[in-house]
């Protein structure tokens, strides 16, 4: 296991909160227009990923009725499920009264939609697996 690998599996299994409070910072220095955009569960409610739009992502989603985001990190676009297999179904887009969020309501085209695993080795539903206890920890939900 690499350096880097370590500290993703302590960031995304760990139980120590490590918030990165330089995110938005980072998106800024992306170079794209973006706006959240957030994937809701159209049976549950349940929000399962948090990421960002620019102007082709929303196209695209639209067009291929799959959740699409603009990665930050990679610069690039990313239709969720397109390494994986774990699409996120596109039922509707909603736009919040400020226009500067959008609203992905989805249906799960596969397993999960969260990269990390569980202990089977199959993808979580969401990304928001963990809460913060009383002492500020993380524990699974």
């Amino acid at each position: 296991m690499t350096h880097l690998e370590g500290m993703s599996k302590a960031l995304e299994e760990g139980t120590e909160l490590t918030l990165d409070f330089t995110k938005l910072r980072k998106i800024a220095e992306c170079g794209e227009d973006v706006v959240p955009a957030v994937a809701q569960d159209v049976e549950t409610g349940d929000v399962l990923i948090v990421g960002y739009a620019n102007q082709l992502a929303l196209q695209t989603a639209l067009e291929e009725k799959k959740a699409t985001f603009w990665s930050t990190s990679r610069n690039e676009l990313w239709i969720k499920g397109k390494t994986s297999g774990d699409y996120l179904e596109l039922v509707e887009t909603r736009v919040n009264c400020e226009q500067n969020s959008i609203l992905y309501r989805v249906r799960l085209a596969g397993k999960g939609s969260c990269h990390t695993k569980d202990e089977n080795g199959i993808a979580r539903h969401g990304c928001y697996y963990r809460r913060i206890d009383s002492e500020g920890k993380l524990e699974f939900v």
